[in-house]
Formats: structure tokens, C-alpha cells, sequence
């Protein structure tokens, strides 16, 4: 992503950022002559909106109309071609003069070292140009589980996104992840079926695929002309053309667009005319306006339907997000590529198409939503933002309703992956980055001042809002941010000496900011640090930029699964505290029961008895839930956090004078007593498993699962391959890549996601105490 703000050089000089706002058009041109002769490594074409000689005005570079903004994402399932078909897109609008290629390591949006090395995306990275008088920022997001909070958090801005599939597989398993995050966040989509020049691609069966699988009605704009190595191009089934590209042009830049004809191609026309009709119908059953518009006047012939009314109620249909569009082509092969740019800037919706509640309270003030946080060891932290009203500018403070401090905006900055380019203003519906605000992280509302906000928070009181619920006006005010998963892998990690200990420190603070996925904690006990992610390549990766980016040579320990305790039966405890601190008495009496739950739950629901004193508790909850918590945070067994547990107080005894402090450490003391004398129960996380393998490879496969305490669900038949699901514990499946290929000679895939916690059984349980203490096992 945007690690470094540089552009890249083959013999990595910097080259100065390109300050456009006290530029004429003139100094433009005459910037861009200077820079020819630079020797870059990708070769960019110019400033978003400057091809070849069209020079625009500055206005219209920086803040296009809204309703010619599109914010998209490309998603999709690890290797299923993302960001070769950005590479793609980013070539045909003009913003590169070079065809990138993932196996080369020089595209423009993974360019980490650590992602040109792996052929993955591993940060997210957003890219800002032009297609056809469209102004598109467009983010490449990862397909690897353990980087799935780059994929929440930038859905999470987005206002529609390009879901990528390839054609052999269909829908996979990290395809299901990203569909319920887009889901989620309720954002418009368009299928790709890329791959079809691959051996085995099925479009029918990658279609079907999305029916059966993410529940979703595909509309079949197109069809592809022949399959794996006999594809050469689409029909556009809205209009009736085929879309066929030059087998002599190297970069599929040329291709020829021919209405089918009867003459030439009768069975072509066929298809093409019944998938038409079929679509018409679909698209009148999901759209009441559309269908009144087919049963009048083309009831009788739907091939007097003009191509533009059927294109006007497929993007209602989009955006109602009853269907979704599904388009083909072979981004390696530079097939198809256009016609889904077409698609993007006509289906899917501009940011005013989109309907967010809270602007109506900001009435055209600055709202805006930090989603990413980057730190460059130049510039400091590295805001992303997107705005939804109201405008940005360089030198503007603005108030953190989250953080509830006011910062100022230095600069801002248009992200065009590990470029930038210098702007002086930004309006609604944008994405841009900002530099100079030093304590906002992800999540954070920003807003033009803290009046502003209390402004809109009395409009949205006035609105009925206060009825439904009673939170404070910020609390109201307050984006939705992003929910952050729970680590499930954690190990010590080491500096090379004890004087590299705060620069280590440094570097795990920037990369927190930057990845809030990632925690740090210290071990109280052996007071290590300890680095806890959400996978074996995720604390890996952070293990490999902290010597690359930071100097530092440091030392992990051995990977660990993050488990989690519970209790199994209730119990009550009592606990009493009597100090003397100088010469006040503090003494605490406490009487509470703890008792499992059977609704999943990290957090200890805390309840009250009815015969407790509403005044004392008015003082005191704070304190108390404080220790409850605390408590929670280190079970008996294993140090592990506890969930799935509800804690009632049904005596509080408090001395006058007794500090809060106290009666917190009173609290937590009786707790942990309750989960010592009740019987407990290790959790272990249980992932949700699918490997894909040759039908020659299965048995193998099965028998080793089955050593792992797999549990195998099904098992699928997609042409040559088996697909294996099921369930198998987290501890089991360490190292399993490197098992997997010796087992399959490297022709298996897997997919991990986390299911849930479970309860290990007894004897594993047994052998897990036992290793952690030694040979002493624990009650």
C-alpha cells in the first residue's frame, strides 16, 4: 500500500512529489517534460485527467461533479486475479504506459517488498483516475483470511465494489468471507468471471456457482465467445454486439465491436436473443418502473427495447442490490477489461446514489471518516479519509468527535498508490489523504469543529432520533467504524539488546496505528512482549517490515494459539479487603456468584441483585465493573482470557472513605476466586477449512486430516478437484501449507477462516496443561 512516499525509481532516487496547486496548466505540461526523462521504474502517464494533450481545467482534475465519482473496491479469493485486473484497468485509463505483471513484481498497487517477493496483496492500495469523463478511486484489497481487516475497513467507504471470480473455481472460501463484509456494509456489486481463457473454465459453472453459494441473482450481461483456450472475446447482451480483440495486438488495446448477425453467426444470434429476453424478464420481475415499461409497449417484441432503458433499470437493480451484474473476459489475456470499466461507471452508484441518514444533520458541513492509517518515517502518520460532505483543505483544523481533540490538516494528498500528488482542496464523495494529524486513528469521525458537531447533534435530536435511542449527542453523531477481530495466534518477540528495546517499541506502535488488527502486550509475569495477529504469514509479515523498514533484528518465539477458558457450573465466593494506607481504613466486603452462559460472549455479562442499594451502585459500578473485568482477562488454567461467563454481585459491603481502587481489586480477587473453585473448561478456536485438491491427491489428504481431529463436512466435485469442508482445531493446522504440498506434489490449495471457540476434550485438554506446566498437571 502506501508505505512510502516516493516514486519509484529503477536505482531508487527520490524524485520530488508533483505540488499542482500554484501550477498553471503550462507549468503542468512543462513538469511533466522534465520528469520524461527520470528513470522510472513504471512508466505513469500523467496527472488523472491529463491524457495525451487534453489539459482540463485544474477545478475539474482535483473536484469532478459527484455524480461522476465512483468509489470502488476490487475483491475476491487469493489468486483469483485482482490485481492483474487492476494493473489492467489502470493501463487502458491511461495512468500507466506499461503492462504490470504480478509474477514480475512491478505492479503499481503491491508494491511492498514483502508483496512483490509473495505475488500477494498484503495492504490494501488506492489508486485515483479518470475513464471516459469518470473519476474513479478504486482499491485493490487482499484476498489472504489474515489480512481480512484491509478488506472490512476499506468496504467499509466504499459505494460499490468489483467482486472477482475465477472461472475453473467459482466462488471459494474467502470469496464468502469479503460477499457478507459487502454485505454488511450493504454495498452494490458487479461480478467478474475472470479466467475464462484458463484450462477448465466454465462460465455456466461459475455463474451457477454465485447462485447456490452466495444466494445472489446474477444478471448475465455478457457471454463468452468459446472457453479456455478457444476464448477470444464477449457478446454484450444488452445490445447485441460482440466484443472480439485482435489476436495480433499485444496489449488488447484494439478489439472489434460487430452487432451479431443472422448471416454470419445464427447459433451466436440465438443465444445471444434468448439470454437478452431472459434478462429483460429478470430485471421486470425486480423492477416494478421497468416492467410496467415491458408490458406496454414491447410486450410484444423485446428486441425493440432500446439498449438504454434496459441499462437504466439494471443499475436501479444494482443499487436495490436485488442483482447482480456479471460481466467475463481474461485480465492476463487483456480481454474484457473496458467493457467492465463501462460497467463500474454505469451500474454501480456515485456517492450521492448512496443513502447515508447522518448528512441530513451536517447540512453540507465537513463529516468525514478516517479508515486507514499509514506511518511514514518522514512525514509522521498518514490519514486516509473519505469525505462524505463538506470540503478539505490544507492548514483546515478539525475536530475528532472519537478522540474529542482538535488536530490540523497540514496537507492533503490524492492517492495514487505509492505516489501523490499535492492538492489545495477536496469535496464530498472523495478520497484523499492527509498529512499532519497526529493522534486520529481508524474509525474516527472527523468533523470542521466541535459546534459543528453539537449543531448536528441538536438537528438530529429535533428528527426524532432521541425517541429510539438515548445515547449522548456525540455518541450519535459518531460513524459507524470498524469492527476488529480478535486475534487468534500470538508469540514473544525479542530486540537483538536491551538498548534497541524503545526503538522496537517505536516500530510496534507505528504498525498498530497502521494495522489495528495487530495487539501488543507485555507478558506481566516474564515481562516479554508479545505480539498477537491474525495468522502465521500475518505476524511473519510484521516480523519481516520490522527489519526492513525499521533497522531492527529482532527474535520471535515460538508461535502460540491465543485459547480462551470458561467454567462449567456456579459457584459463590466471598472476599473481604482490609487495608490501612496512612491513616485511612479501606475495607471492602464482596459476595458474588459466577455461572457459564450459553450464548457465545469475549465480555462477562454483569448482573446485580435487586436487595443492592441504586445509590451505591450509582458511585461504584465503575469500579466494580472495572474488577470484573480485569478478572476476565486471565483465567486459571492457562492465563487465557475468560468468556462465556456472568458475574451477579449480590453483597457489597464499603466502608466510608474506602477508595474506588480498592473496591476494584476486592472485586477481581473475589472473581478469580469464584473461576479457581469452579470447574473449568479450555476453549480452543475451531477453523472453517476448505482444501482443494487433485482427485488423485484425496485420500492422502483425508487420512492427514484426520490426524489433525478433522472434521470433515463434505466433500465437493469441481471438475478434476476435490473440494474438502470442514472443521479442524487452530493447534492442528500450524505449518499445514508446507504439509500440504509434499502431500499433493504443490498442486492443493487451502482456505482458513475462524468458526468459533469450542471445548477441547478432556484428554486433549489434559496433554495441552500438562506441556504448558512441564510435567506438572494442573487441576
Amino acid at each position: 500500500m502506501l508505505t512510502y512516499l516516493k516514486i519509484f525509481a529503477v536505482n531508487h532516487q527520490k524524485i520530488p512529489s508533483l505540488h499542482i496547486n500554484n501550477l498553471c496548466c503550462c507549468q503542468i505540461r512543462a513538469n511533466f517534460k522534465r520528469k520524461k526523462h527520470a528513470p522510472l521504474g513504471r512508466n505513469y502517464s500523467s496527472l488523472p485527467g491529463l491524457i495525451g494533450n487534453d489539459i482540463k481545467s485544474l477545478h475539474s482534475i482535483i473536484n469532478p461533479p459527484i455524480a461522476k465519482i465512483r468509489n470502488i473496491g476490487i475483491m475476491a479469493h487469493i489468486d483469483a486475479g485482482k490485481t492483474t485486473t487492476t494493473e489492467r484497468i489502470l493501463y487502458y485509463s491511461g495512468y500507466t504506459r506499461s503492462l504490470g505483471d504480478v509474477d514480475d513484481g512491478d505492479t503499481v498497487t503491491d508494491f511492498m517488498a514483502q508483496e512483490r517477493e509473495r505475488g500477494i496483496t498484503i495492504q490494501s492500495a488506492a489508486v485515483t483516475f479518470d475513464w471516459k469523463g469518470y473519476r474513479i478511486n478504486l482499491i485493490d484489497t487482499p484476498g489472504h483470511v489474515d489480512f481480512t481487516l484491509e478488506v472490512e475497513r476499506c468496504l467499509r467507504v466504499l459505494d460499490g465494489a468489483v467482486a472477482v471470480f475465477d472461472a475453473s473455481a467459482g466462488v471459494e472460501a474467502q470469496t464468502l468471507t469479503v460477499w457478507r463484509q459487502a454485505d454488511k456494509h450493504r454495498i452494490p456489486r458487479i461480478c467478474f468471471i475472470n479466467k475464462m481463457d484458463k484450462t477448465g473454465a466454465s462460465f455456466n459453472y461459475a455463474v451457477e456457482s454465485i447462485r447456490e453459494k452466495l444466494k445472489a441473482k446474477p444478471l448475465l450481461l455478457q457471454l463468452p465467445i468459446g472457453e479456455a483456450k478457444t476464448f477470444k472475446g464477449v457478446v454484450d447482451v444488452v445490445s447485441k454486439e460482440k466484443l472480439v480483440w485482435n489476436s495480433n495486438s499485444d496489449d488488447g488495446k484494439e478489439f472489434e465491436r460487430k452487432p451479431v448477425l443472422e448471416i454470419s453467426d445464427p447459433e451466436l444470434l440465438k443465444k445471444t436473443t434468448e439470454a437478452r429476453n431472459a434478462l429483460i424478464e429478470q430485471v421486470a420481475d425486480l423492477d416494478d418502473e421497468f416492467a410496467h415499461l415491458v408490458l406496454g409497449e414491447f410486450s410484444e417484441n423485446f428486441d425493440l427495447l432500446p439498449a438504454d432503458e434496459l441499462q437504466t433499470a439494471i443499475h436501479r437493480v444494482t443499487l436495490a442490490q436485488t442483482a447482480v451484474p456479471v460481466l467475463c473476459g481474461s485480465a492476463l489475456k487483456n480481454k474484457g477489461v473496458q467493457p467492465l470499466l463501462d460497467a463500474v461507471t454505469m451500474y454501480l452508484p456515485s456517492p450521492e446514489e448512496r443513502n447515508y441518514e447522518f448528512l441530513q444533520w451536517y447540512k453540507g458541513d465537513l463529516c468525514a471518516l478516517a479508515f486507514k492509517v499509514l506511518h511514514d518515517k518522514q512525514r509522521g502518520p498518514l490519514v486516509f479519509m473519505r469525505i462524505y460532505s463538506g470540503t478539505i483543505k490544507p492548514q483546515l483544523a478539525i475536530h475528532n468527535i472519537n478522540g474529542n481533540c482538535t488536530e490540523r490538516i497540514s496537507r492533503l494528498l490524492l492517492p495514487f498508490a505509492d505516489q501523490h500528488v499535492e492538492i489545495p482542496s477536496l469535496t464530498a464523495g472523495n478520497i484523499a489523504l492527509t498529512v499532519g494529524l497526529k493522534h486520529t486513528a481508524t474509525g474516527d469521525t472527523i468533523v470542521s469543529s466541535k459546534s459543528s458537531a453539537l449543531a448536528a447533534a441538536r438537528r438530529a435530536e429535533r428528527e426524532g432520533e432521541k425517541k429510539h435511542r438515548q445515547n449522548s449527542e456525540a455518541e450519535r453523531l459518531l460513524l459507524a467504524g470498524v469492527e476488529i477481530p480478535e486475534p487468534v495466534f500470538f508469540c514473544t518477540i525479542e530486540p537483538p539488546s536491551v538498548a534497541k528495546q524503545p526503538d522496537l517499541d517505536h516500530a510496534l506502535k507505528c504498525l498498530q496505528r497502521e494495522d489495528p488488527s495487530l495487539k501488543v502486550r507485555l507478558d506481566p509475569d516474564s515481562g516479554q512482549t508479545v505480539l498477537c495477529g491474525m495468522g502465521e504469514l500475518h505476524i511473519e509479515i510484521v516480523h519481516d517490515r520490522i527489519k526492513r523498514e525499521y533497522g531492527l533484528e529482532t527474535y520471535l518465539g515460538p508461535l502460540q494459539v491465543a485459547y480462551r477458558e470458561t467454567i462449567l457450573n456456579s459457584i459463590r465466593a466471598t472476599d473481604t479487603l482490609d487495608r490501612t494506607l496512612g491513616d485511612k481504613r479501606h475495607l471492602v466486603t464482596v459476595e458474588l456468584e459466577a455461572r457459564p452462559v450459553e450464548t457465545p460472549s469475549v465480555m462477562p455479562a454483569i448482573e446485580y441483585a435487586e436487595s443492592l442499594s441504586e445509590d451505591l451502585l450509582k458511585v461504584f459500578q465503575e469500579a466494580i465493573e472495572n474488577g470484573i473485568h480485569s478478572a476476565c482477562l486471565q483465567g486459571p488454567l492457562l492465563g487465557s482470557p475468560v468468556q462465556d461467563v456472568a458475574i451477579t454481585l449480590h453483597s457489597l459491603i464499603i466502608h466510608p472513605g474506602t477508595s474506588p481502587t480498592m473496591i476494584s481489586a476486592c472485586v477481581s480477587r473475589c472473581v478469580q476466586k469464584a473461576l479457581k473453585k469452579a470447574d473449568k473448561q479450555v476453549l480452543e478456536p475451531l477453523m472453517n477449512l476448505e482444501v482443494t485438491v487433485p482427485r488423485d491427491y484425496l485420500s492422502p489428504v483425508l487420512a492427514d486430516l484426520a490426524q489433525r481431529r478433522g472434521n470433515i463436512q463434505e466433500i465437493q466435485t469441481r471438475q478434476d478437484n476435490r473440494i474438502v469442508i470442514g472443521f479442524v482445531p487452530l493447534a492442528e493446522i500450524m505449518g499445514y501449507s508446507t504439509v500440504l504440498r509434499t502431500l499433493t506434489s504443490g498442486s492443493a490449495t487451502f482456505g482458513l477462516e475462524l468458526s468459533s471457540y469450542q471445548a477441547m476434550n478432556p484428554h486433549d485438554q489434559s496433554t495441552l496443561l500438562s506441556r504448558r506446566s512441564g510435567s506438572t498437571q494442573v487441576s
